[in-house]
């Protein structure tokens, strides 16, 4: 089992930055694929980005150049920055985690992005 813990949505306006973070525990070393997800209201959950335990990272075309992500393995934690921030990116955030058995959620964080 992976537990996932998020923190550091918030409310912003428009062209600022947040740093969303996420810590994993329990069987950390199964642990492959790191990600970030979001859902906004009446939408269906899209990826942000993801990582593997290599560093390899890619990105969905509507945040490539402004949001950044990156994993602290000796801290179990994956970041995304968030910069230049739009409406648009308003939903909440999941962080992600993939074993070759399982994916785990964590309960997600609300981004708010007020024009």
């Amino acid at each position: 089992q992976v537990q996932l813990v998020e923190s550091g949505g918030g409310l912003v306006q428009a062209g600022g930055s947040l740093r969303l973070s996420c810590a994993a525990s329990g069987s950390i070393f199964s642990i492959n694929l790191m990600g970030w997800y979001r859902q906004a209201p009446g939408k269906q959950r899209e990826l942000v980005a993801g990582i593997t335990d290599g560093g390899r990272s890619n990105y969905v075309d509507s945040v490539k150049g402004r949001f950044t992500i990156s994993r602290d393995n000796a801290k179990n934690t994956v970041y995304l920055q968030m910069n230049s921030l739009k409406p648009e990116d308003t939903a909440v955030y999941y962080c992600n985690a993939d074993t070759i058995l399982a994916r785990y959620w964590g309960q997600g964080t609300q981004v708010t992005v007020s024009s």
